[in-house]
């Protein structure tokens, strides 16, 4: 058992990827048998993983989630940034250019939208909470629309450590709503086009959020709902520290 666990360690990004293929196996039995196929296998994937990793960091009191135990440290490689960005820019090859130009200007409205209305509820919570600074708000606001953008703005103007977190923190939140509860109320939202996930893409905003979301209602979705939410996240980067923060600034001072 020793040097079984030894050769799992050493090879821990392999590790990783089997381990992930039995929590795939194991969620589509799920789905199929459980849910009669009404939730996709990648959306109770997407949980299971979420769980494993609230407990693993508690059992570790660490940081990084099932990743502290030596055996999975390949995750950390596996879930990093690199490998995630990898993933959503390898989906525009499979984007059909005819299908992105049917979006027109409701993809472009639902592109400004998707920025303009989260960073103004995340900039209004940060208010209601005590933080009622330019920087705070405008940094809260940012993590409202992605949990990248956040920290990217609050770096950019000066905000402290703990605004910052807190931006990361409510960009998870919604990162995480929408990996779960995209596969539960696709049917109500009508995702069934390519231009129905572009419009969903921008209007979410997290480009985590919005593939695991579109994967666990139909795959063939991703490319699109991922090619926009990039260009979403792009676009916060943008606007964020910049436009964003001029406007709250000269309304707050």
């Amino acid at each position: 058992m020793d040097l079984l666990v030894d050769v799992l360690t050493k090879n821990a990004l392999v590790t990783a990827l089997a381990i992930t293929g039995l929590m795939m196996f194991v969620s589509q039995i799920l789905s199929k048998y459980l849910t009669n196929g009404k939730l996709q296998s990648s959306a109770i994937a997407i949980t299971l993983g979420l769980v494993v990793a609230y407990f693993a960091g508690l059992y570790t009191e660490g940081t990084k989630g099932v990743s502290d135990i030596a055996i999975f440290s390949g995750f950390a490689l596996l879930g990093g940034a690199m490998i995630r960005d990898l993933a959503i820019a390898s989906t525009a090859f499979e984007v059909d250019v005819r299908e992105v130009k049917k979006a027109g200007k409701v993809g472009l409205i639902a592109l400004v939208l998707g920025c303009v209305v989260p960073f103004v509820a995340g900039a209004g919570i940060a208010w209601v909470m005590g933080y009622k600074d330019a920087v705070s708000m405008t940094t809260i606001g940012a993590g409202a629309m992605t949990y990248i953008v956040g920290p990217i703005t609050g770096t950019a103007i000066g905000a402290t450590s703990d605004v910052i977190a807190l931006s990361i923190a409510i960009g998870l939140i919604k990162a995480v709503f929408f990996m779960v509860g995209t596969p539960i109320l696709a049917r109500f939202m009508y995702l069934k086009s390519p231009r129905s996930a572009m419009i969903f893409g921008g209007l979410a905003g997290t480009t985590s959020g919005t593939a695991a979301g579109l994967a666990g209602t139909d795959v063939r979705l991703v490319p699109y709902g991922a090619l926009v939410a990039t260009f979403y996240t792009g676009l916060g980067c943008l606007l964020g520290p910049s436009l964003f923060f001029l406007i709250v600034k000269a309304i707050f001072g």
